[in-house]
């Protein structure tokens, strides 16, 4: 039986001017304009486009793991993915599974999947204190769009590498990986390989979670690298970590997303963060971060501060962010930024959209809109994060679907829909 979801009122704006983020965030009225917001709707409940991808190299049916859409997700019917990998596992084993990946070349499915086997970690404590310890990866491919999958298997290195040991510098039990967020997307690069970002606690020279006297774990980031075998599974190998500097960032670097620039280049934008015990006053400057690869992600330049093509550093807090290579060539990243030196997570408002420049791989500041912010009467803790943004293959637009979250778990759900440079007509 498909169903309508209903929507509670609906702010839809044509050609909005965009607003500017303080004194560093220009609108969209400069050379590189272009970028718009089209639509932003208030709903009832969470879009069923929330966590949707589309299930073919081309074409617009798409699904989420509980339901599909054969008209680019205008209505929905449920629908179990085969078979049900959670069945006969203890009650408290986690199986997460993030949004697909299509390989355009090949067309097959990818679902890379957060695990822990702990059966006395109940599974309803959200991020329990084992996250950093007993987390690995898993995946998933299907060859008819997600409808079953070949298997579902732990992601193990190529070579001497077992289970509780699955990758270099991983020992289950002590240390951990996992993606950290719906923006760390996989890609495929030039040479046919798939790039999985992903972050790893790691371990000190006493075998115990490093933490650089921060009083919280803390993170690299790498990159699974799969290469197709012929019964459709991945050989897996890992590329060097990208590894943050404890004096600059109290946490590392973690929530890797990532793009292919036209020559090759893989840029890798990064979350980091001030705060903690070793920077109790936030003197630390807030930054996102990014690595360069040269290689197709198995060796990376030292991370830096990520910046305008200008050459102008930006403030951004301690929060996720997703790049996406638009179907019109052109590259977009997604996040928060601030007119001034943030306070760890915080504020996590407003939340922009800008161009990434494939020459410097730098955000073009004069592309950079507001999607959404705080307004005067919310409170200052409000925040606009934890998303994950599709562009929508009728019409080109960023299709956004998110929850704005303030403070006592209050949650508004909206829609928001980003016109990009070249715009089509929706059949």
């Amino acid at each position: 039986m498909r169903k309508r979801y209903g929507i509670a009122a609906t702010l839809l704006v044509l050609a909005l001017a965009a607003t500017s983020v303080g004194a560093d965030a220009p609108s969209s009225d400069g050379p590189t304009g272009g970028l718009t917001l089209k639509e932003k709707t208030l709903l009832e409940k969470p879009s069923p486009l929330r966590g949707a991808f589309y299930v073919s190299k081309s074409g617009v049916e798409m699904m989420t793991y509980g339901a599909r859409s054969a008209d680019n997700g205008a209505t929905w019917a449920s629908y179990q993915p085969q078979p049900d990998f959670q069945a006969g596992l203890s009650p408290n084993f986690r199986r997460s599974p993030y949004p697909g990946f299509v390989d355009p070349v090949n067309n097959r499915l990818l679902t890379v999947v957060f695990a822990m086997d702990r059966s006395d970690v109940d599974r309803n404590i959200e991020e329990p204190a084992e996250t950093a310890s007993d987390s690995y990866i898993r995946y998933r491919v299907s060859l008819d769009g997600g409808k079953t999958f070949l298997f579902d298997e732990p992601v193990i290195q190529k070579g001497d590498y077992d289970f509780k040991h699955p990758l270099a510098g991983l020992y289950l039990g002590k240390n951990a990986i996992f993606l950290g967020d719906m923006g760390c997307r996989p890609i495929r690069t030039r040479q046919g390989n798939i790039l999985v970002p992903a972050q790893m606690t790691i371990l000190n020279a006493e075998g115990k979670i490093e933490t650089f006297g921060s009083g919280w774990d803390y993170y690299h980031s790498l990159m699974l690298v799969g290469t197709w075998r012929d019964d459709s599974r991945l050989d897996w190998q890992v590329s060097e970590q990208i590894a943050a500097d404890p004096a600059r960032t109290a946490r590392g670097l973690y929530e890797p997303t990532l793009a292919e620039m036209p020559d090759g280049r893989i840029l890798c934008v990064m979350r980091g963060s001030n705060g903690l015990k070793k920077d109790p006053n936030h003197q630390l400057p807030s930054h996102k971060w990014h690595s360069v690869s040269t290689d197709g992600g198995l060796h990376w330049t030292k991370p830096e501060p990520w910046h305008y093509s200008s050459g102008e550093p930006f403030f951004s807090p301690s929060s996720m962010s997703q790049l996406i290579a638009g179907s019109n060539g052109r590259f977009y990243w997604i996040g928060n930024l601030s007119p001034e030196n943030c306070q760890a997570n915080s504020p996590r408002w407003p939340l922009v959209i800008g161009e990434v420049d494939p020459k410097s791989m730098m955000l073009i500041k004069q592309s950079v809109i507001t999607i959404d912010t705080r307004s005067p009467d919310e409170p200052a803790g409000v925040q606009l994060s934890n998303f994950y943004a599709f562009e929508d293959r009728p019409s080109g637009d960023i299709v956004l679907p998110m929850q704005r979250w303030l403070p006592g778990d209050k949650y508004q759900w909206f829609l928001y829909r980003m016109g990009t440079h070249e715009e089509r007509k929706t059949p």
